[in-house]
């Protein structure tokens, strides 16, 4: 019986990593550029329709590699125009992402792993316990997805996807090794083009990774903030138990110092009533703010079953963003899109089959790396 050979899913490649797959079958680099592009910017499917690569290497890579996307499960329409996927993926997982339109931009919130070990107290994701990464094909896969379910690709017609941020499941900082490539792709001039500007990665604050993103990437960062004090961060945010504000915010810094132009970063501060959204948390927020150039994005809590914490009342976010505006703080109030199909922030939840047995000694190890 002849050996099946195992062919290589190329969907996840980088540019690098493409040319390095094609010196491997003595090719040249220009050959990369050549998939690259069929693959990303005309969404091609298989190698065969690749019209400006030889016959004698369509045939060559047929045999050695393939273009494999995500399986799409679901995909719903929210009555506000918001766009939902969930996808499979293996061992019984399904994953979301959720495009959401508005004006002339579209914006495109993807997910880095199968559920988040960070348990988060507000996120519903958290809730779900954690599986594992997500592979960068599945990651960029996503954004293929998004793009070709408006139908066949033009890649000189209007931009489907302006936006890309990395706030769908799980914590990307803690997916390095796949969320790096993809960010890679996303913002190469020989696949999807986006400016740095308009991608972003959200993080917890996994401060180790945050110093070495700054050595491969310039992607916007955005914080999930969520509290004006270590006491209540830790309560809300787990890892802060790790990696405390001042830290964090010193990691931004850093950050923000190896970048060659000038950038700010963005904090996420969700609204949960009663809880961080009273006016006195509003002024030792803004006081801590100070510390770092950056913007403020309050997002109002969105509920998910099996949560005790409500949203705040608009006029006590009003009265909260004008603390913060008051103080200097560019502040805005995120618009909550997707709810009516469970696609508001904090609602991903997909299905994850949980192998984290959740713990505070298992975040920790997490945070650091070990696991």
């Amino acid at each position: 019986m002849s050996e099946v050979t195992q062919k290589t899913n190329i969907l996840g490649f980088s540019q690098a990593q493409m040319e390095d797959f094609f010196a491997t079958m003595g090719e040249p680099k220009f050959r990369a550029t050549q998939v690259l592009k069929w693959i990303h910017q005309f969404g091609a499917e298989d190698f065969e329709s690749m019209t400006n690569v030889s016959k004698k290497l369509r045939e060559k890579l047929q045999d050695v590699a393939e273009i494999v996307e995500p399986e799409v499960l679901f995909q719903g329409d929210s009555k506000d125009g918001t766009r939902k996927w969930v996808i499979g993926v293996s061992g019984d997982n399904k994953v979301e992402m959720v495009l959401i339109p508005d004006g002339d931009r579209a914006t495109l919130c993807v997910s880095s792993q199968v559920g988040c070990a960070l348990d988060c107290s507000f996120c519903s994701t958290g809730k779900q316990g954690f599986n594992r990464n997500l592979d960068a094909a599945e990651i960029i896969g996503q954004v293929r997805i998004a793009i070709k379910s408006f139908g066949p690709v033009d890649p000189k017609g209007p931009r489907r996807v302006t936006n890309v941020v990395l706030m769908g499941m799980g914590e990307p900082l803690l997916n390095f090794d796949n969320v790096t490539p993809a960010i890679s792709l996303m913002m190469d001039d020989n696949a999807y083009n986006l400016s740095k500007r308009r991608v972003t990665l959200s993080t917890a604050g996994v401060v180790p990774a945050i110093d070495r993103l700054s050595q491969v990437t310039d992607v916007s960062l955005a914080i999930s903030l969520h509290a004006p004090n270590d006491q209540l961060r830790d309560e809300l945010v787990p890892v802060n138990k790790k990696y405390n504000i001042d830290a964090l915010l010193d990691a931004c810094n850093r950050y923000l110092d190896g970048l060659s132009d000038k950038r700010v970063i963005t904090m996420e501060y969700t609204m949960i009533s009663g809880v961080n959204d009273q006016i006195e948390h509003a002024r030792e927020l803004a006081k801590v703010l100070k510390k770092v150039p950056c913007k403020l994005n309050l997002i109002p809590f969105n509920p998910f079953p099996g949560s005790d914490y409500r949203r705040s009342p608009r006029q006590q976010i009003e009265a909260f963003q004008r603390v913060m505006a008051k103080a200097g703080v560019v502040t805005t109030i995120r618009a909550t899109r997707g709810d009516d199909i469970d696609a508001a922030c904090g609602q991903l939840v997909g299905q994850v089959q949980d192998r984290t047995r959740r713990s505070a000694k298992y975040v920790n190890r997490i945070a650091a790396n070990e696991v």
